[in-house]
Protein backbone atom coordinates (compact mmCIF):
# COMPACT_ATOMS: atom_id res chain seq x y z
CA UNK A 1 0.00 0.00 0.00
CA UNK A 2 1.21 3.57 -0.93
CA UNK A 3 2.24 5.59 2.40
CA UNK A 4 -0.57 8.61 1.16
CA UNK A 5 -3.43 5.99 0.68
CA UNK A 6 -2.52 4.60 4.30
CA UNK A 7 -2.19 7.88 5.87
CA UNK A 8 -5.63 8.60 4.29
CA UNK A 9 -7.12 5.16 5.87
CA UNK A 10 -5.59 6.27 9.41
CA UNK A 11 -7.43 9.38 9.36
CA UNK A 12 -10.40 8.48 8.83
CA UNK A 13 -10.29 5.67 11.53
CA UNK A 14 -9.12 8.11 13.86
CA UNK A 15 -12.52 9.92 13.11
CA UNK A 16 -14.48 7.66 12.78
CA UNK A 17 -13.53 4.55 15.16
CA UNK A 18 -11.53 6.29 17.69
CA UNK A 19 -13.65 9.25 17.55
CA UNK A 20 -10.93 11.92 17.71
CA UNK A 21 -12.13 15.39 17.20
CA UNK A 22 -11.38 17.39 14.07
CA UNK A 23 -8.83 19.39 15.86
CA UNK A 24 -6.69 16.29 16.65
CA UNK A 25 -6.98 14.97 13.43
CA UNK A 26 -6.11 18.08 11.46
CA UNK A 27 -2.96 17.91 13.92
CA UNK A 28 -1.96 14.30 13.17
CA UNK A 29 -2.62 15.31 9.20
CA UNK A 30 -0.16 17.41 9.66
CA UNK A 31 2.32 15.04 11.28
CA UNK A 32 2.11 12.46 8.84
CA UNK A 33 2.65 15.34 6.11
CA UNK A 34 5.95 15.93 6.84
CA UNK A 35 6.60 12.03 7.66
CA UNK A 36 5.43 11.55 4.12
CA UNK A 37 7.64 14.33 2.44
CA UNK A 38 10.67 12.68 4.20
CA UNK A 39 9.23 9.29 3.02
CA UNK A 40 9.21 10.37 -0.30
CA UNK A 41 12.81 12.62 0.04
CA UNK A 42 14.35 9.50 0.61
CA UNK A 43 12.53 7.45 -1.73
CA UNK A 44 10.08 5.51 0.03
CA UNK A 45 6.82 5.43 -1.23
CA UNK A 46 5.21 2.45 0.10
CA UNK A 47 4.63 1.22 4.00
CA UNK A 48 6.50 -1.75 3.50
CA UNK A 49 9.18 -0.30 2.85
CA UNK A 50 9.57 1.81 6.21
CA UNK A 51 11.77 0.09 8.57
CA UNK A 52 13.14 1.58 12.02
CA UNK A 53 16.12 3.10 11.06
CA UNK A 54 14.28 5.60 8.35
CA UNK A 55 12.26 6.67 11.66
CA UNK A 56 14.93 7.13 13.07
CA UNK A 57 17.06 9.12 10.84
CA UNK A 58 13.92 10.93 10.37
CA UNK A 59 13.31 12.28 13.86
CA UNK A 60 17.45 13.14 13.68
CA UNK A 61 16.71 15.67 11.03
CA UNK A 62 13.91 17.17 13.10
CA UNK A 63 16.03 17.04 16.43
CA UNK A 64 16.44 21.15 16.48
CA UNK A 65 12.50 21.11 16.87
CA UNK A 66 11.04 21.49 20.43
CA UNK A 67 11.05 18.70 22.59
CA UNK A 68 7.04 18.91 22.58
CA UNK A 69 7.04 18.87 18.73
CA UNK A 70 9.13 16.21 18.58
CA UNK A 71 7.15 14.03 21.13
CA UNK A 72 4.19 14.46 19.42
CA UNK A 73 5.60 13.42 16.17
CA UNK A 74 6.77 10.51 17.54
CA UNK A 75 3.32 9.64 19.41
CA UNK A 76 1.67 10.33 15.63
CA UNK A 77 3.77 8.31 13.93
CA UNK A 78 3.76 5.30 16.56
CA UNK A 79 -0.15 5.26 16.51
CA UNK A 80 0.14 5.43 12.37
CA UNK A 81 2.20 1.91 12.65
CA UNK A 82 -0.05 0.02 15.84
CA UNK A 83 -2.83 0.89 13.09
CA UNK A 84 -0.70 -0.83 10.25
CA UNK A 85 0.10 -3.88 12.26
CA UNK A 86 -3.36 -3.95 13.83
CA UNK A 87 -4.97 -3.97 10.08
CA UNK A 88 -2.73 -6.55 8.74
CA UNK A 89 -1.17 -3.89 6.44
CA UNK A 90 2.41 -4.80 7.81
CA UNK A 91 3.24 -8.10 9.91
CA UNK A 92 5.84 -5.72 12.00
CA UNK A 93 5.51 -2.43 13.81
CA UNK A 94 8.91 -0.63 12.85
CA UNK A 95 8.33 2.01 15.35
CA UNK A 96 7.45 -0.31 18.55
CA UNK A 97 11.62 -0.56 19.61
CA UNK A 98 11.76 3.37 19.21
CA UNK A 99 11.78 5.03 22.56
CA UNK A 100 9.70 8.41 23.27
CA UNK A 101 12.44 11.51 24.10
CA UNK A 102 11.58 12.01 27.92
CA UNK A 103 10.22 15.49 28.62
CA UNK A 104 11.33 17.76 31.15
CA UNK A 105 8.25 18.72 33.38
CA UNK A 106 7.00 22.12 32.76
CA UNK A 107 4.03 23.47 34.98
CA UNK A 108 1.27 25.04 33.51
CA UNK A 109 1.26 28.83 33.93
CA UNK A 110 -1.33 30.10 36.22
CA UNK A 111 -2.39 33.91 36.78
CA UNK A 112 -2.69 35.33 40.41
CA UNK A 113 -6.18 36.79 41.56
CA UNK A 114 -5.13 40.23 40.98
CA UNK A 115 -4.47 39.45 36.69
CA UNK A 116 -7.69 37.48 36.77
CA UNK A 117 -10.42 40.18 38.25
CA UNK A 118 -8.37 42.48 35.72
CA UNK A 119 -9.03 40.26 32.81
CA UNK A 120 -13.00 40.05 34.07
CA UNK A 121 -13.49 43.55 34.90
CA UNK A 122 -15.26 44.59 31.87
CA UNK A 123 -16.76 47.23 31.74
CA UNK A 124 -20.55 46.42 30.25
CA UNK A 125 -21.80 49.05 27.32
CA UNK A 126 -22.36 47.12 24.20
CA UNK A 127 -23.35 43.79 23.24
CA UNK A 128 -20.27 42.98 22.31
CA UNK A 129 -18.72 43.64 25.96
CA UNK A 130 -21.68 41.25 27.64
CA UNK A 131 -20.82 38.68 25.40
CA UNK A 132 -16.99 38.95 26.06
CA UNK A 133 -18.00 39.20 29.80
CA UNK A 134 -20.22 35.81 29.98
CA UNK A 135 -17.70 34.01 27.81
CA UNK A 136 -14.70 34.45 30.30
CA UNK A 137 -17.30 34.15 33.23
CA UNK A 138 -18.12 30.56 31.47
CA UNK A 139 -14.36 29.96 30.53
CA UNK A 140 -12.68 30.71 33.97
CA UNK A 141 -15.67 29.36 36.16
CA UNK A 142 -15.71 26.02 34.75
CA UNK A 143 -12.42 25.41 33.16
CA UNK A 144 -13.24 24.93 29.57
CA UNK A 145 -11.05 24.45 26.60
CA UNK A 146 -11.52 27.27 24.37
CA UNK A 147 -13.13 24.70 21.75
CA UNK A 148 -15.70 23.67 24.20
CA UNK A 149 -16.63 27.24 25.18
CA UNK A 150 -16.99 27.95 21.28
CA UNK A 151 -19.31 24.91 20.26
CA UNK A 152 -21.18 25.25 23.68
CA UNK A 153 -25.43 25.84 22.45
CA UNK A 154 -27.69 27.90 23.69
CA UNK A 155 -30.14 24.58 24.63
CA UNK A 156 -26.91 23.14 26.34
CA UNK A 157 -27.50 25.96 29.76
CA UNK A 158 -29.63 24.40 32.06
CA UNK A 159 -30.16 27.44 34.38
CA UNK A 160 -32.73 25.30 36.67
CA UNK A 161 -29.87 22.84 37.89
CA UNK A 162 -26.77 25.30 37.63
CA UNK A 163 -25.31 22.82 34.76
CA UNK A 164 -23.60 23.34 31.63
CA UNK A 165 -23.31 20.26 29.10
CA UNK A 166 -20.01 20.51 27.31
CA UNK A 167 -18.64 18.32 24.83
CA UNK A 168 -15.19 17.45 25.71
CA UNK A 169 -12.07 15.56 23.28
CA UNK A 170 -12.97 12.49 22.06
CA UNK A 171 -16.57 13.47 21.61
CA UNK A 172 -17.23 12.42 25.46
CA UNK A 173 -19.79 14.60 27.04
CA UNK A 174 -19.30 16.38 31.03
CA UNK A 175 -21.79 18.87 32.61
CA UNK A 176 -20.30 21.52 35.06
CA UNK A 177 -21.71 22.86 38.11
CA UNK A 178 -22.33 27.00 37.28
CA UNK A 179 -21.37 29.81 39.68
CA UNK A 180 -23.19 32.56 40.72
CA UNK A 181 -21.12 34.87 38.90
CA UNK A 182 -21.08 32.67 35.02
CA UNK A 183 -25.30 32.52 35.72
CA UNK A 184 -25.62 35.90 36.67
CA UNK A 185 -23.42 36.94 33.21
CA UNK A 186 -24.87 34.71 31.34
CA UNK A 187 -28.45 35.28 32.07
CA UNK A 188 -27.29 39.17 31.34
CA UNK A 189 -26.22 37.83 27.90
CA UNK A 190 -28.55 36.32 27.01
CA UNK A 191 -31.21 39.04 27.53
CA UNK A 192 -29.44 41.08 24.19
CA UNK A 193 -27.88 37.95 22.24
CA UNK A 194 -30.89 38.45 20.03
CA UNK A 195 -28.88 41.75 19.20
CA UNK A 196 -25.88 39.91 17.44
CA UNK A 197 -28.42 37.95 15.50
CA UNK A 198 -28.54 38.78 11.65
CA UNK A 199 -30.73 37.43 9.18
CA UNK A 200 -30.03 33.78 9.98
CA UNK A 201 -30.45 32.12 13.23
CA UNK A 202 -27.62 30.38 15.26
CA UNK A 203 -27.68 27.42 17.80
CA UNK A 204 -24.29 28.15 18.74
CA UNK A 205 -24.37 30.22 22.47
CA UNK A 206 -22.07 32.70 21.82
CA UNK A 207 -21.85 35.04 18.28
CA UNK A 208 -19.22 36.94 16.39
CA UNK A 209 -19.96 40.34 14.61
CA UNK A 210 -21.18 38.52 11.43
CA UNK A 211 -23.90 36.87 13.87
CA UNK A 212 -22.15 33.72 13.69
CA UNK A 213 -20.65 30.93 15.86
CA UNK A 214 -18.03 32.28 17.30
CA UNK A 215 -14.42 30.69 16.40
CA UNK A 216 -11.35 29.93 18.57
CA UNK A 217 -9.72 32.17 16.05
CA UNK A 218 -12.01 34.87 17.15
CA UNK A 219 -12.12 34.33 20.67
CA UNK A 220 -8.31 34.57 20.59
CA UNK A 221 -8.53 38.11 19.39
CA UNK A 222 -10.87 38.79 21.73
CA UNK A 223 -8.98 37.94 24.63
CA UNK A 224 -5.76 39.60 23.04
CA UNK A 225 -7.46 42.59 22.64
CA UNK A 226 -8.52 42.66 26.46
CA UNK A 227 -4.98 42.01 27.42
CA UNK A 228 -3.29 44.66 25.59
CA UNK A 229 -6.49 47.13 26.77
CA UNK A 230 -5.54 46.61 30.05
CA UNK A 231 -2.11 45.99 29.89
CA UNK A 232 -1.29 42.62 31.34
CA UNK A 233 1.22 39.85 29.93
CA UNK A 234 0.25 39.12 25.84
CA UNK A 235 1.52 35.84 26.60
CA UNK A 236 -1.37 34.73 28.86
CA UNK A 237 -3.83 32.28 26.46
CA UNK A 238 -7.37 30.60 27.10
CA UNK A 239 -5.40 27.25 28.68
CA UNK A 240 -3.98 29.94 31.02
CA UNK A 241 -7.33 30.79 32.46
CA UNK A 242 -7.98 26.48 32.37
CA UNK A 243 -5.04 26.17 34.98
CA UNK A 244 -5.95 29.18 36.96
CA UNK A 245 -9.79 27.45 37.50
CA UNK A 246 -7.62 23.89 38.39
CA UNK A 247 -5.02 25.72 40.47
CA UNK A 248 -7.93 27.33 42.43
CA UNK A 249 -10.13 24.54 43.17
CA UNK A 250 -7.07 22.56 44.50
CA UNK A 251 -5.90 25.39 46.84
CA UNK A 252 -8.82 25.57 48.41
CA UNK A 253 -9.50 22.25 49.28
CA UNK A 254 -11.33 20.89 45.69
CA UNK A 255 -11.12 16.95 45.89
CA UNK A 256 -8.24 15.89 43.01
CA UNK A 257 -11.08 13.11 41.17
CA UNK A 258 -13.71 16.49 41.31
CA UNK A 259 -11.34 18.45 39.09
CA UNK A 260 -10.49 15.53 36.91
CA UNK A 261 -14.12 15.21 36.13
CA UNK A 262 -14.80 19.10 35.66
CA UNK A 263 -11.49 19.62 33.45
CA UNK A 264 -12.57 16.18 31.60
CA UNK A 265 -9.33 14.22 31.79
CA UNK A 266 -9.51 10.79 30.56
CA UNK A 267 -6.43 10.08 32.85
CA UNK A 268 -6.04 11.43 36.49
CA UNK A 269 -2.16 11.87 35.97
CA UNK A 270 -2.95 14.92 33.40
CA UNK A 271 -4.87 16.28 36.91
CA UNK A 272 -2.06 15.51 38.99
CA UNK A 273 0.11 18.16 37.47
CA UNK A 274 -1.72 20.65 39.21
CA UNK A 275 -0.44 19.34 42.39
CA UNK A 276 3.43 20.30 41.73
CA UNK A 277 1.77 23.92 40.92
CA UNK A 278 0.44 23.99 44.64
CA UNK A 279 3.21 22.09 46.18
CA UNK A 280 5.53 24.64 44.30
CA UNK A 281 4.10 27.43 45.72
CA UNK A 282 3.62 26.50 49.25
CA UNK A 283 7.41 26.53 49.04
CA UNK A 284 7.97 29.46 47.65
CA UNK A 285 5.37 31.32 50.07
CA UNK A 286 7.40 28.98 53.08
CA UNK A 287 11.19 30.76 51.51
CA UNK A 288 9.16 33.76 51.36
CA UNK A 289 7.15 34.45 54.56
CA UNK A 290 8.86 31.90 57.47
CA UNK A 291 10.42 33.94 60.03
CA UNK A 292 13.16 31.00 60.50
CA UNK A 293 13.72 30.99 56.65
CA UNK A 294 16.37 34.17 56.97
CA UNK A 295 18.32 35.00 59.42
Amino acid sequence: MRIEEAIDNFLNYCIFEKGLSKTTKNSYENDLKVYKEYLNKNKIYYVLDIDSNIIKDFLKERSKEEETTLAHNLTVIKNFHKYLLKTNIVKKDSSENIERPKLRKRLPKTLSNDEIMDILDIKLDTSFDYRNKAMLELMYGCGLRVSELVNIEVNDIDMTNCLIRVMGKGSKEREIPLGEYSIYYLEEYLKIRYTLLKKETCNKLFLNNHGKAMTRQGFFKILKHILKEKGLNPEISPHTLRHSFATQLLNYGADLRSIQEMLGHSDISTTRIYTHITDEKVKKDYEKYHPREHK
